[in-house]
């Protein structure tokens, strides 16, 4: 079975986890503007704005292509964090969120082309913060990584250090969940394997 699978998304952890999975996604961004959609529950909004980000690329991709979007966010406290508007709001997080927890929800929307069938899931793995210094949280702020993901923190980068631990599936938090990937493709009656290049 040779079917096109597009990653509409420019995270490139997100290619990497599927590369590792034998999976070589032809990356097609999206251009969603995830500030225009606000929600209460983070799993709800972490789906949507995944869905949106599929539906997106669509009139761009060749016909029979698997279209997977994604998206992240953090629910820590009774908020719902996205990416963070700049330094100074990445380093307000980290000194709220430090030896405390969140849960990371990433949404996945997976659209067959040619069976015209859509999935739409939400994973959510929880997160526990080190208990990291002022001069921690500044230098791994300059580091400009923070700068670009939901929740300023990232598990396969500069921030795994200040994780103490997780509860659940890494593939979540770092922006897909390839076992939630591996059972979506098997409602539309697709095996992962089939997929590996």
């Amino acid at each position: 079975m040779s079917r096109t699978f597009v990653l509409a998304s420019q995270s490139p952890a997100r290619r990497e986890l599927l590369k590792a999975a034998g999976i070589e996604p032809l990356v097609i961004v999206s251009g969603v503007d995830e500030s225009q959609v606000m929600g209460e529950d983070p799993a709800m909004l972490a789906s949507t704005l995944a869905e949106l980000k599929a539906t997106a690329v669509l009139d761009l991709v060749s016909p029979g292509a698997l279209v997977l979007g994604c998206d992240s966010v953090l629910h820590f406290g009774h908020e719902i964090l996205g990416k963070p508007g700049g330094p100074d709001e990445a380093t307000s997080r980290w000194k709220r969120m430090r030896g405390r927890s969140g849960t990371l929800y990433t949404g996945h929307c997976l659209i067959d082309t040619e069976a015209d069938r859509k999935i739409v899931r939400a994973s959510g793995t929880e997160v526990h913060f080190a208990e990291v210094s002022d001069e921690e949280i500044a230098a791994y702020v300059a580091t400009g990584e923070p700068l670009h993901v939901a929740g300023s923190f990232t598990l396969d980068g500069y921030g795994s250090a200040f994780i103490d631990r997780i509860d659940g599936d890494p593939g979540t938090v770092i922006g897909l969940s390839m076992p939630l990937l591996r059972n979506m493709l098997g409602e539309l009656e697709i095996a992962l394997h089939q997929l590996w290049k």
